[in-house]
């Protein structure tokens, strides 16, 4: 794409005998600032840097996801830890109430 515009812009006689001094293609700086940045200019290096990036973010959701998982088996084991510590208390206090009866 350079060239053919190169080549459109200025006449193939000077190619030869022209220097950088001699010879003004203005559209060089704008290609290259352009082309700095591969992911600017090539449509599939942007496509494969935001799949990249895509990757990362689903990597680090399904690592919260099971620390969150597991938070949950932790709450549900204490919270039947002391489900069956109440129900012994319960049956403790209904024995020690019993014995002691109001008149």
């Amino acid at each position: 794409q350079v060239l053919d515009e190169f080549s459109r812009q200025v006449s193939k006689v000077d190619w030869l005998s022209g220097s950088p001094a001699t010879i003004s293609y203005s559209a060089l700086d704008g290609y290259l600032s352009k082309y700095q940045n591969p992911r600017d200019a090539d449509p599939m290096t942007r496509v494969q840097a935001e799949l990249d990036e895509t990757k990362i973010i689903l990597h680090n959701t399904m690592e919260s996801l099971l620390e969150r998982g597991e938070k949950l088996d932790d709450l549900v084991s204490k919270s039947e830890v002391l489900g069956a510590q109440s129900k012994a208390f319960y049956k403790t206090a209904r024995k020690q109430n019993s014995c002691c009866e109001i008149m």
